[in-house]
């Protein structure tokens, strides 16, 4: 299985803004960071409708959750449930069942 990233880091064409989103806890984090790649803030975790608004518009963060963690698990996320992981068993691994 090849290894995906543990965090996505995504700046405008110019660098002058960027941000960072990682998984952590079964939560979906965001921060942003400065042009020279300070965090200009903690982090803090996207809201279900926030995620909902990424899937419909098919953003870069939409698809980079859909390979790390699947469609189910995204969904569970933009549904706002409070546990995205036990879905198949009771492993948190973040891979893939074939």
């Amino acid at each position: 299985m090849p290894l995906m990233p543990m965090s996505l880091r995504l700046e405008t064409p110019d660098g002058a803004a960027l941000e960072e989103y990682r998984i952590e806890g079964g939560a979906i984090e965001v921060r942003r960071l400065s042009h020279l790649g300070h965090s200009s803030g903690g982090w803090r975790q996207l809201t279900p409708a926030q995620l909902t608004d990424h899937v419909n518009r098919k953003t870069l963060l939409a698809q980079w959750l859909l390979r790390r963690i699947g469609w189910r698990r995204l969904l569970r996320a933009c549904l706002g449930e409070e546990d995205i992981w036990p879905l198949e068993g009771s492993d948190r691994t973040l891979g893939h069942v074939a």
